[in-house]
C-alpha cells in the first residue's frame, strides 16, 4: 500500500510542470492575445496532427495532457488530439530500455505510432470539417477572476486538474497492484486476433499502467507484436481522465475514447494481417 501510494505521488508530481506551462499558454492565449493572433493560432491546424504526432511520442504522457487542454479550449483540432494520442509512447520507452531490448524494435514501434498518428490525424481533419472555434471558458466556468489574477488562476487550474489526477490515478493504481498483471496474462491468447480487442482497451486505462503491462507482457513472451500496436495507440496515458475533467461535452468524451479504441483495434488487426503475410 505504502509503495502504491509513493508511486502515484511521484507519478502525479511529474504533470505538474506540464499542467503548470498548460495552463499559462491557454491563459495568455485568452486574456493577453489580441483577436488578430488568435485566428492565426486557430487557422494553423493544418500542420496541427503532424505535430502533434511528433510530440506524442516523447515519452510521459505530459504532451497528451496539454494537447487535451488545448482541445478543450478549441487550440488544437480533433485530428491532432487524436494523433497526439496514438503517438503517446508513455511508459513504453523507459520499459524497452530498462529491459535491454533491440534498439530496432524501439524505433519501428516510434515510426509506426508516428505514421499512424499523423494519417489518422489528417483523415479525422479532413472529414470532421465542423468550423472550429476557439473556446476560451475555463476561467468563466470555474469563477476564478483571473482577469486581475492571471498567475493566481494558472495555479488555480493547475491545483483542481492536479488534486483529480492525483485521485483517480491512486484508485487505479490500487486496482492495478491488487489484481497484477497475472489476471490480464491469463485471459490473453498470444496469436488470436481476439487478444487485440483486450490489449487495446488495456491502452484506455488512464495512467502509466497500461503501456507498462503490455510492453512488459510483450517481452514475455505473453502477447504478440500487433496485440501490443493496439494498446500502445490507444495509450493516451492520464489524458483521457482530464479530457473527462475539462470537456463538459461527455456525448462527445465517449466519442473520442471510442473512436481511440477502435483505431487502435484496426490498426492492430492491419499490422497481424501483414505480419501472418510477411
Amino acid at each position: 500500500m505504502k509503495d502504491v501510494i509513493v508511486e502515484t505521488l511521484i507519478d502525479s508530481f511529474k504533470l505538474l510542470p506540464f499542467l503548470f506551462v498548460t495552463f499559462l499558454i491557454i491563459e495568455l492565449f485568452e486574456h493577453k492575445l489580441n483577436n488578430k493572433s488568435k485566428d492565426l493560432v486557430s487557422k494553423s491546424g493544418k500542420y496541427g496532427p503532424l505535430l502533434g504526432s511528433l510530440f506524442g511520442i516523447i515519452p510521459q504522457c505530459g504532451f497528451s495532457v496539454c494537447a487535451t487542454n488545448f482541445y478543450t479550449t478549441r487550440i488544437i483540432s480533433l485530428g491532432t488530439l487524436i494523433a497526439v494520442y496514438l503517438a503517446t509512447s508513455d511508459e513504453m520507452i523507459p520499459i524497452l530500455i530498462a529491459e535491454r531490448a533491440p534498439l530496432k524494435l524501439l524505433i519501428i514501434i516510434l515510426i509506426l505510432k508516428f505514421i499512424i498518428g499523423i494519417l489518422i490525424g489528417y483523415i479525422i481533419d479532413l472529414i470532421y470539417r465542423k468550423e472550429k472555434k476557439v473556446n476560451y471558458h475555463i476561467c468563466k466556468d470555474e469563477h476564478c477572476d483571473c482577469d486581475e489574477k492571471f498567475l493566481k488562476a494558472v495555479c488555480k487550474h493547475t491545483i483542481n486538474i492536479f488534486i483529480f489526477i492525483l485521485i483517480c490515478t491512486l484508485i487505479i493504481n490500487l486496482v492495478m497492484h491488487y489484481w497484477g498483471s497475472n489476471f490480464l496474462e491469463n485471459i490473453l491468447l498470444k496469436d488470436n486476433i481476439l487478444s487485440l480487442f483486450i490489449t487495446s482497451l488495456i491502452g484506455l486505462i488512464p495512467n502509466c499502467g497500461g503501456s507498462v503491462i503490455l510492453t512488459e507482457l510483450f517481452l514475455n513472451n505473453a502477447i504478440s507484436f500487433a496485440a501490443l500496436m493496439s494498446g500502445l495507440l490507444s495509450a493516451s496515458g492520464i489524458a483521457i481522465l482530464v479530457l473527462f475533467k475539462t470537456n463538459k461535452n461527455k456525448k462527445e468524451n465517449f466519442a473520442i475514447l471510442g473512436l481511440t479504441y477502435i483505431i487502435g483495434v484496426i490498426m492492430g488487426i492491419i499490422i497481424h494481417i501483414v505480419m501472418k503475410l510477411m
